[in-house]
Formats: C-alpha cells, structure tokens, sequence
C-alpha cells in the first residue's frame, strides 16, 4: 500500500533544503529576510510541491533537482499569497500555520514587501535555474509563463479581487466555481504541470494531468470551506467560522455541507479518472487526490 505520508515528508524535505539555501539560519540579518524566512518557513503542507514532484515522476522516472527548484519557486508564489490574503485589507487574519500571520509578527509594510519579494524571488530562481539547464529554452519558457499566468491577473489575483467583492455580493454556483478556479485552482494546475513539462511529458500527457489538477484544485477549496465550518482550529492552525462571519459565499452556504461533500467526492472521481492511461507511478497523484477531502487542515 503507497505510504503517502512517507511520500509527503520525502517532498517536504526536499523543498525545505531548497529553502535552507536561500534563507540559512545565519543570513536572516535584514527585516525583509526575516520576514520572508519566518513565512516560508512556517511549516504548511507543502501540498503544491509535492503535486510538482509527483507530476515529473508520473511521466519520467524521478523528480531531478531542477524539479525540486521549480517546486520550491511554486511555494514561494504560494506563501506571497497567503501573507497578502492575510492583510487588514484582504482577509485581515491573524494566524496562520499555527502562528501569527506575517503582519501580525513584523508590520503590515514588512509583510507586503515579504510578499513581493518572495515572488519576485520565485521568478528569479526559475530563470537563474534556466539559464544553466540542460532542457530546452521552450520548456523553461512554458514554465515560468504558465507560472506567472496562474499567479498573475488571469489566475490568483484575478480570484482573490473576486473574493472580495462577493463579500458585498453573493454569488451563484457558476461564479463560486470560477471564482476558487482562479484563486485557488490556478496555482495547483500551474504546480501540476510545471511537473510535467520539466518531467518530459507529452502533449497529451501533460493535457491530462491539467485535467486532473483542475479536478483536485476545486475540490480542495471545497473542502476548505467545510473545515472553515466543521474544522478544528487547533488542528488547521488558524481560525475557523470566518467565512460566515464576513458573509462569504462558500459551498456549505450554498450547497449544505452534505451536498458539499458529495460535491467534493465527485470532483475526486473525475481526477482519478483523468490519471486513467498512467501506469502505477500514478499512485502519488492519486493518493494526493483522495487525500484532499479526508484532510483535517
């Protein structure tokens, strides 16, 4: 039976030591560089990385170390989001991962400048990488443009403004969809095919496994809105009831939480079904796939 917590903490590492390079213990001698270390730092599941992994892995034989860099880059995007979302002026959280959020520790200008520079810092190291790969420019070019898509207007940013506005204005099935399409969906999709692409994939290989992180992606915001309802703040280390409290429009709201559920479940089925003509390296993805809606945070 695949052990995906064996798996999960294999992929964690592996990033985390990525991480260590960039921020040692020893080098955090600014406020910029402990702020962007105390975020990325904090732990978290590392769930995007280890779709990124495990995408090179389905279609090629390992994840390499320019994998590894690429999913690295992706949790930097990653947690530029989350110490952003947490602002006054967006979601106004104050923990996350179980300790205060970036804002709370430092100040709301070190917390944006935290988040700025680790994105920009995550675009550097996929081009720095780039430049000294052995794969083609083509497939660094699709990298770093299907990463920037999904974090830019047209993916996350694009979804955390709709975010905002449905606080005033509630919102239909369709539009909930698209909404966490974009601010959630996007980043899985780009962390699932940047995989590939660097894994060696094929065309329909890679079209594929998009429609398998499609699936995952709004499944995964679908079962966040339940744990904001049902989830134990100890265990999700922030707090929970939130999107009720600020009148969001969520799945539950919708749907009911059974509904969600079910909701949920079918999204799963779909992805399963779209790793259909993979062999047996498959069963990350599809570990990670199940794993989404039987998570308690």
């Amino acid at each position: 039976m695949f052990d995906l917590q064996a798996y999960l903490d294999r992929c964690r590492q592996a990033v985390n030591r990525e991480f260590e390079s960039v921020f040692p213990e020893n080098a955090a001698n600014s406020r910029l560089k402990a702020a962007m270390a105390y975020s990325i730092k904090a732990g978290g599941k590392r769930v995007r990385p280890a779709l990124c992994l495990a995408a090179a892995e389905v279609v090629g034989d390992t994840a390499d170390s320019e994998v590894i860099t690429a999913a690295g880059a992706i949790e930097m995007v990653h947690t530029y989001s989350l110490i952003h979302d947490d602002l006054p002026a967006m979601d106004d959280d104050a923990l996350r991962r179980g300790q205060p959020t970036c804002h709370v520790a430092f100040d709301e200008a070190t917390a944006i400048l935290a988040g700025d520079a680790l994105l920009t810092l995550a675009f550097e190291t996929l081009a720095g990488t780039a430049l000294g790969s052995s794969k083609s420019p083509e497939i660094w070019m699709q990298v770093i443009q299907v990463v920037s898509a999904a974090a830019g207007p047209r993916g996350m940013i694009e979804g955390q403004m709709r975010d905002i506005a449905a606080e005033k204005i509630p919102l239909a099935l369709a539009a909930l969809e698209r909404m966490h399409a974009l601010k959630t969906g996007a980043l899985i999709v780009a962390s699932v095919e940047v995989g590939a692409l660097l894994g060696g994939g094929s065309r329909e290989q890679v079209r594929r496994l998009r429609a398998y992180a499609g699936h995952i992606g709004l499944a995964f915001q679908v079962m966040d809105d339940i744990l904001n309802v049902t989830g134990d703040p100890q265990l999700m280390g922030k707090a929970t009831g939130t999107d009720r409290e600020k009148n969001k429009t969520t799945y539950p709201a919708l749907l009911g939480l059974d509904e969600s559920r079910s909701f949920a479940g079918d999204l799963i089925s779909k992805a399963l079904q779209a790793l259909d003509n993979f062999d047996n390296r498959s069963e990350p993805l599809k570990a990670l796939a199940n794993y989404i809606i039987v998570r308690k945070r």
